[in-house]
């Protein structure tokens, strides 16, 4: 998308103007039988507000919303205008009326990796958002149970972040059955 503090228009609009489309997983694409795909990459302040544009332009179904930990790729190719952070969300959406599919990468710095929740827009994001919360730490602000969800609630970090230490979980084993 657009460098922060751009005016943001919602929807199909939104694209055209202020935010950013790039060919580094950015633009549209369309191959044989696939669906229109768009990609576009609001700031933070502007993300629930885009998302809530194409909403309204059509695209009835969040199809996916997942975190990505970019920190041995700080490097990436990003549309002019928008700066790399560690952490990136990102959600794809999907108008199955129009058979089209639209991509929305929102950049999320490290040491303050917060975004609003997209609940009142989609509800069905409740588990995908605890999900990312759960293995990578970013917090959806306004989410309902911002709580762990595969992981037990006492456990010490993000597993899916690359500088999670990668070690050994004990594994306790009752004893062995006896013959039957």
């Amino acid at each position: 998308m657009s460098a922060a503090g751009s005016e943001v228009s919602t929807g199909r609009e939104a694209s055209a103007e202020g935010l950013a489309a790039n060919d580094a997983g950015g633009g549209s694409s369309r191959g044989p039988g696939r669906p229109q795909q768009e990609v576009v990459f609001p700031t933070r302040e502007q993300y629930v507000e885009v998302v809530r544009g194409y909403r309204s332009d059509g695209f009835e179904m969040c199809v996916d919303v997942c975190g990505v930990d970019y920190l041995t790729h700080p490097g990436r190719r990003l549309p002019d205008g928008v700066e790399p952070e560690r952490f990136e969300v990102v959600v794809n959406l999907l108008s199955l009326s129009k058979a089209e599919r639209v991509r929305i990468r929102v950049q999320v710095p490290e040491g303050d990796a917060e975004v609003d929740s997209l609940f009142d827009v989609y509800p069905g994001v409740e588990a995908m958002e605890r999900e990312a919360y759960d293995l990578f730490g970013m917090v959806f602000v306004g989410h309902p149970d911002m709580t762990r969800i595969l992981m037990p609630e006492d456990w010490e970090g993000h597993p899916l972040r690359k500088d999670y230490g990668v070690g050994r979980v004990p594994v306790q084993f009752k004893g062995a059955p006896g013959p039957r």
